[in-house]
């Protein structure tokens, strides 16, 4: 669908697209000047700027610099509120259920679940010090692409969101 997505201009159709969204919004609404805020993707983090994800960031940036947008269409930065700690205590994590689930594979004879679930909090509980393994149970509940499903970054996005908002209407 984007095929120079991987180089600068590449989602240009994702801006005018996510450009035309806003407008069928408000039409539907009966609601011209209704408020937008685009939240900038922000997986990886500040570090993930870069390369294909800097040029669909770039494209959902974009929109508020058409005329029609300023003043009622305004974008927040959701990269730095990423957890770059909670990160890679998933990427271990992953790192270590990869390798049971090889030596799984090769058993013979194959592991139960149980038995497989009691490797796995073996081997977790070997790799992470206690207070990693809370905020990996208590802080994680979905994957990357949705923020590690982590209230800790949730969160903050969602009141910067509000804020926007406020600012937005403030501003009129």
């Amino acid at each position: 669908m984007y095929p120079n997505q991987g180089k600068a201009g590449g989602y240009d159709l994702y801006a005018t697209l996510l450009g035309h969204f806003i407008r069928d919004v408000r039409k539907d609404l009966s609601a011209p000047k209704l408020p937008f805020v685009i939240g900038v993707m922000g997986i990886d983090g500040l570090k993930g700027d870069k390369g294909e994800m800097k040029h669909f960031r770039e494209a959902q940036r974009k929109p508020t610099t058409l005329d029609e947008f300023k003043g009622n269409v305004f974008v927040v930065e959701t990269a730095p509120f990423w957890d770059d700690e909670l990160q890679t205590f998933v990427e271990r994590k992953e790192r270590v259920y990869g390798k049971l689930e090889q030596g799984f594979r090769k058993a013979t004879p194959k592991p139960t679940e149980p038995e497989k679930q009691a490797a796995r909090k073996k081997a977790l509980d070997e790799e992470f010090k206690p207070e990693e393994l809370t905020r990996l149970k208590t802080g994680v509940s979905n994957g990357g692409y949705h923020y590690l499903g982590a209230a800790k970054i949730l969160a903050p996005i969602g009141k910067a969101f509000a804020e926007a908002l406020v600012e937005m209407i403030a501003v009129k």
